[in-house]
């Protein structure tokens, strides 16, 4: 039986870039947490809310992912990965589940805040990772991101949510792959998991 070509479908928030140093950076620059939280985007989540101040970690998400957005890192090798699934001709999608504006605190636009994170990193430049500008798409809703990825006729899509994989409107016959670089998130039946960036080629063809 002939395999069908693969067309990967890609989440961007903490599945292509990272948050976590920036998160605990400008928690410290307000002086909310105190040193000795981990540098990591959960931590900081988790303190906050812990010690009442929710409605600060939500403002926080609409500054990193706006006006802070640039100090944002890559996740490790998936731009390295991404480059050479380009070169070798499989079609790539970046399929984001984004509101266009925070919930509270200045009206930055995300949307146009994450293009240029990607433009900055070199995903539009043909000499680097080479994808075309029309293959990224922000919806306004999670209904329409389970959509999105059934009408570009993605055969694989990766995730770092199990409540996107597994929603009960995941387009049929997807492969499911979840971005898990700690290898311990949970999820309420078995799928693929995709540990490292460097992995992905073995785990698409496997």
């Amino acid at each position: 039986m002939t395999r069908r070509p693969i067309v990967l479908g890609i989440d961007f928030d903490n599945t292509i870039v990272g948050y976590d140093a920036l998160f605990h950076r400008v928690a410290r620059e307000l002086n909310v947490i105190p040193a000795t939280v981990a540098a990591n985007k959960n931590a900081v989540r988790d303190h906050l809310n812990s010690t009442g101040q929710k409605d600060v970690f939500t403002e926080m998400q609409g500054t990193v992912y706006g006006a802070r957005m640039a100090g944002a890192e890559a996740c490790p090798g998936v731009i390295e990965s991404l480059t050479t699934f380009a070169r070798a001709g499989v079609p790539f999608f970046i399929i984001s589940h984004k509101t266009r504006t925070p919930i509270i605190g200045t009206k930055h636009d995300l949307h146009a805040a994450a293009r240029g994170w990607l433009e900055l990193q070199g995903f539009f430049d043909p000499g680097r990772v080479g994808l075309a500008a029309e293959r990224v798409f922000f919806e306004l809703t999670k209904e329409a991101k389970l959509d999105r990825i059934a009408a570009c006729a993605c055969t694989h899509f990766i995730d770092d949510l199990p409540e996107i994989l597994f929603h009960p409107d995941f387009p049929h016959g997807v492969e499911r792959i979840l971005y898990d670089p700690t290898g311990h998130a949970t999820t309420p039946r078995p799928c693929r998991r995709l540990t490292s960036w460097q992995m992905l080629p073995e785990l698409l063809h496997s």
